[in-house]
Parts: structure tokens; C-alpha cells; sequence
């Protein structure tokens, strides 16, 4: 956990502020350091599932970011990181919608591999990170919102911020990565489901990413 938390804390130091990878990967290095957090202080009663999971799922999000060519689901935010229509919210929803959308699932059956062990061993640390993460949420948007004008119902932000929740993102992850598992002896149709999971991820993200602030100025006028 300390070596992933050390690569987060360099791209915080590297990317500028307003990058969208440095929003995301602040909102996540702080989740990050919460889980570390409660694991080492008891909060998951098998302390090396937990941390193997959260452990990979980390990895998932900092591989991405720093290959060459990223999963369709990181494409969006990779793409959009200094669009100026684009607010801070936008980023660290696309990065939230990314990594539980399409690499929760894939950190799961990777963990099952590493550990030998189906996923229903894993739901309750599955369940435990998940709750890290939607206590978080709330947190995330009061502090990105750029503004109480956003309570206006014809808002293009508050109508897209609407539209998804971290909690069907989640529970779609678990779904996900049980369907992985079981097709894990039939590797061709894993890779079409994997790739399926990957491009529609990546259009949600693509949603989440569309420029706002124009807009926002028009339905005021």
C-alpha cells in the first residue's frame, strides 16, 4: 500500500492543480490514504484480503494514467484534462466512474487469482472498500461545486452530476466481476465482455465530461 500511495503522491507533486488526472488522483490518494487508514487499524477483519484488493485496484487506475495507450474508460478524462468548459467536479466523477466502473471488477477476480479464492470471500472487504468510497462521494461534490447556482434545475452540470451514482456503479462493478470469474475458463468470451465493459464505461466518462461552463452561461442568459 505505501509504494502505491508514494507513486499517487508524485503525480500530485508533478501534474499541475487544475489538470484533470491531479483532481482525480487528489480525491483518490485521499481515499487511499483512508483505506490504509482503517486497515491497519482494524476495520477489516481479514487485513491481507483487503489490502491485496485495494493494492490492485490501485494499480489498475496509476497503470492507466501513466501508459501510452490507456483503457477506453480513462480515455475521456486523458483527452479532456485541460478542456476549459470542463469543471473539477466533471474530473474527479469521470476518474470515479473509471476506475469503480471498469477496474473495480477487474481488481476483483485479479485478487480472487492472487489469493485462490472465489469472490464471495472477498465481498465483505468488497463492500467495506465500497463504503470508503461512497462516504467520500458527498464530500467530493461540496467541495468541487463550483457554486449554489447549481441548485437550478436547467443547470447542464446539475443535470449531468443527476444522472450517475456511485452506488449502481458499484454494485454494477460486483455484478461485473462475479460474470469475470465465471467466465474465467472461457478466456475469449471474458476478453469480448472485458472490452464491452471497457468501451461503455468510457462512453458514461465521455458524458461526464461534456463541457459545461458555456452552457451554464447560455441557460442563464
Amino acid at each position: 500500500m505505501e509504494a502505491v500511495l508514494a507513486r499517487m503522491r508524485a503525480l500530485d507533486e508533478r501534474l499541475p492543480a487544475q489538470d484533470g488526472v491531479a483532481v482525480f488522483n487528489r480525491v483518490y490518494l485521499t481515499v487511499t490514504e483512508t483505506l490504509h487508514h482503517r486497515i491497519e487499524h482494524g476495520a477489516f477483519p481479514a487485513p491481507r484480503r483487503a489490502e491485496t484488493l485495494s493494492v490492485r485496484f490501485a494499480q489498475r487506475y496509476l497503470t492507466a494514467v501513466e501508459a501510452d495507450r490507456s483503457p477506453a474508460c480513462w480515455r475521456p478524462l486523458l483527452q479532456y484534462r485541460r478542456h476549459p468548459g470542463v469543471c473539477p467536479l466533471q474530473y474527479a466523477l469521470a476518474g470515479i466512474n473509471a476506475h469503480i466502473g471498469h477496474d473495480l471488477a477487474l481488481a476483483v477476480v485479479s485478487t480472487c487469482h492472487a489469493l485462490d479464492c472465489a469472490p464471495a470471500a472477498l465481498e465483505a472487504d468488497f463492500d467495506r472498500v465500497g463504503d470508503t468510497l461512497v462516504s467520500l462521494e458527498e464530500r467530493i461534490r461540496e467541495d468541487l461545486m463550483p457554486g449554489p447556482d447549481l441548485l437550478e434545475i436547467a443547470d447542464p452540470l446539475t443535470h449531468l452530476l443527476g444522472s450517475w451514482s456511485l452506488e449502481r456503479a458499484r454494485t454494477a462493478a460486483w455484478a461485473a466481476a462475479r460474470l469475470l470469474w465465471t467466465l474465467r475458463r472461457s478466456p475469449d468470451l471474458a476478453e469480448e465482455f472485458r472490452e464491452s465493459l471497457d468501451a461503455g464505461v468510457g462512453l458514461v466518462g465521455r458524458c461526464l465530461l461534456t463541457p459545461v461552463r458555456g452552457a451554464r452561461a447560455a441557460v442563464r442568459a
